[in-house]
C-alpha cells in the first residue's frame, strides 16, 4: 500500500509502481482522511515508459467520494497507445522498470465525459463470479482425479476418506447459489 503520492501540481498526485511489469491489477481507494471537495473526484491514469523511455499516458477509469475505490487491469496496458491527459509535459522521472498511477482531481462533470481505455475494465460481480466458477472447476478438478474406488482403498486409520459424490453435491449447490445471488457467501 502506497499512502503517499508525490504531488506534481496542485490539483495533481502520482505514486510510483517499481517493477510494473510483473503487477496486473492496480486499486485505487481513498483512505477516508479528507475527501474531494465538494463536486470534484479524481481521473486515474496509469503511466509507462515505452521502449523509448517516453511516458505513456491512459486513463484508467475515477474514484469520487460516492466510488471511493476502483480495480483497474493494467496488465494488457503495457503495450497500448496512450492518451489524452492532464498531466501534460511535466518532467516526472521515468525509469525502464518503474511505472506510475497519476490522479488528477476534476469536476464530477468532466469525469462523467471522459473515457476510459477499454481493456483496463474495472473489476465487478461479473468477474468475481468467473473466477468463483473457475475455482470450483479447479477444485472439484483436483479432487475428482484422487477418487479410487474401494477395492483400490487401503486401510490407513489416519486418513479421512470423502466419497466422491459428496464433493459433488456440495459443488453442483454452492454453483446454484452463486446463480441465484452472487453474493450469498455475505450473509
Amino acid at each position: 500500500v502506497q499512502a503517499a503520492p508525490q504531488q506534481v501540481a496542485e490539483d495533481k498526485f502520482v505514486f510510483d509502481l517499481p517493477d510494473y511489469e510483473n503487477i496486473n491489477h492496480v486499486v485505487v481507494f481513498m483512505l477516508g482522511t479528507v475527501p474531494f471537495p465538494e463536486g470534484m473526484g479524481g481521473s486515474v491514469y496509469f503511466c509507462y515508459p515505452d521502449q523509448s523511455g517516453m511516458a505513456v499516458w491512459q486513463l484508467l477509469g475515477f474514484v469520487t467520494n460516492e466510488k471511493p475505490s476502483a480495480i483497474f487491469k493494467i496488465s494488457g496496458l503495457k503495450s497500448g497507445k496512450g492518451s489524452q491527459h492532464p498531466f501534460g509535459a511535466m518532467n516526472l522521472p521515468q525509469t525502464p522498470t518503474v511505472a506510475q498511477i497519476g490522479i488528477s482531481v476534476e469536476l464530477l462533470e468532466n469525469l462523467a465525459q471522459q473515457t476510459p481505455v477499454a481493456s483496463a475494465a474495472v473489476s465487478s460481480v461479473d468477474s468475481f463470479t468467473e473466477f468463483t466458477q473457475k475455482m470450483l472447476d479447479n477444485f472439484y478438478n483436483f479432487a475428482s482425479s484422487f477418487a479410487v474406488t474401494q477395492a483400490q482403498m487401503t486401510p490407513n486409520p489416519s486418513e479421512a476418506f470423502i466419497p466422491a459424490n459428496v464433493v459433488l453435491k456440495w459443488y453442483e449447490n454452492f454453483q446454484r447459489r452463486l446463480t441465484q445471488n452472487p453474493l450469498f457467501w455475505k450473509t
